[in-house]
């Protein structure tokens, strides 16, 4: 087997800690903040969710790239994190069906990806000061250019990203003959979301995420959802009164992720910027409704104040994680309108809360009927 000599890389956190590595091959720097992924599996789906948009993907499972990639394996149009840090990454693979390697898909999008770096330590050090903005680079700069660089990146608590990755004309998806319509807000939409909606008799236009009342009810929708997305959601003013008024029309609303906050706020409930976050496809949460746990796919760095939702006269909170207690789903005590923090449609993880596509579903079935 041929040795390939690999270039010095760096990794220049924000607090001016510094880790070393090795470049898969890619020349190149890029920043934004970095966080960790504890999934073992479902990379691909992990680097094209939009919700990673700005940030680098600091991955803790021991290899990366040993499985290749697969056409069918994107939930969206592309790579969507700004750079990857892995322990190894392998530019051969294994799987027969693989429709080539994540290095050749790295390189296509000229993504920087460093490797042979101490993930353990790393991770340890960001589970104990929380995420921060950070610089990557495998193109020989000098620490102090890569301080420079770093020092004009803007901070994820305050920043609006959702108008970098949500779709700039609607489109539609599923069978137009489909028994439901459902018009979506896209804040960066995950592809396995759609999939799931379309599974279950839904035909589904996706709008712009600054698209009004107006234009979505154009559509005549039975239902309306609230998709995931990066960044901080309180500055989506516009969007948090659009919310509003979609949950005045009293037809079913559904939202993940992104969307979950968007109609936290449109109550009056805060947010707020996380230490770390949850990022894996391993995360407990305990539904309050039915007493049972989920084991649960998560990616957000914000999160809903429980102190006010448990305050709120119309607002209830019905799961909340396991680990910290923090809120992962709520509903409207008088409206068909419920949310959750994490990804029930998974992609990677776990297919324990895929009820609640059934449920949003089960909602515009009820009001359908009483029409």
């Amino acid at each position: 087997m041929k040795y390939t000599s690999k270039d010095k890389a760096i990794v220049l956190l924000s607090d001016g800690t510094i880790f070393y590595g090795k470049s898969v091959g890619i020349k190149g720097t890029t920043t934004g903040e970095i966080c960790f992924n504890t999934g073992v599996t479902g990379y691909q789906e992990i680097f094209t969710d939009p919700s990673y948009f700005g940030q680098i993907m600091l991955s803790t499972v021991a290899h990366i790239g040993n499985y290749g990639v697969h056409e069918d394996e994107v939930d969206s149009d592309g790579i969507k994190i700004s750079g990857l840090v892995c322990k190894n990454f392998s530019t051969n693979y294994s799987r027969p069906a693989a429709s080539g390697s994540l290095y050749d898909y790295f390189e296509k999008k000229n993504l920087v990806a460093i490797s042979d770096v101490d993930t353990r330590a790393l991770v340890s050090y960001i589970r104990d000061n929380g995420a921060m903005n950070a610089v990557i680079s495998t193109d020989g700069k000098s620490i102090d250019e890569l301080k420079e660089i770093l020092a004009a990146v803007p901070n994820m608590n305050g920043l609006e990203l959702a108008s970098k990755v949500s779709t700039k004309e609607p489109y539609f998806y599923g069978d137009e003959n489909a028994t439901y319509k459902v018009a979506a807000l896209d804040f960066g939409i995950k592809t396995n979301i759609l999939r799931c909606l379309a599974a279950r008799d839904c035909y589904v236009k996706v709008y712009p995420y600054n698209a009004t009342l107006q234009d979505l009810n154009a559509f005549n929708p039975d239902g309306y959802f609230l998709s995931n997305g990066p960044g901080d959601p309180q500055p989506l003013t516009e969007v948090i009164q659009t919310a509003k008024d979609i949950i005045a029309t009293n037809k079913p609303v559904f939202g993940i992720c992104l969307g979950h906050q968007i109609i936290a706020l449109s109550q009056g409930i805060n947010t707020y910027k996380m230490f770390n976050g949850h990022r894996g496809i391993n995360h407990p949460i305990m539904n309050t409704l039915s007493g049972k746990g989920e084991i649960t796919s998560q990616n957000h760095g914000f999160a809903v104040d429980r102190e006010e939702v448990e305050q709120h006269p119309n607002v209830e909170m019905t799961h909340y994680h396991l680990n910290d207690n923090t809120v992962a789903g709520i509903r409207l005590k008088d409206k068909q309108v419920f949310s959750v923090q994490y990804h029930p449609e998974s992609s990677p993880g776990p297919n324990d809360s895929k009820y609640l596509f059934d449920e949003f579903v089960s909602y515009m079935k009820e009001q359908k009927e009483a029409v």
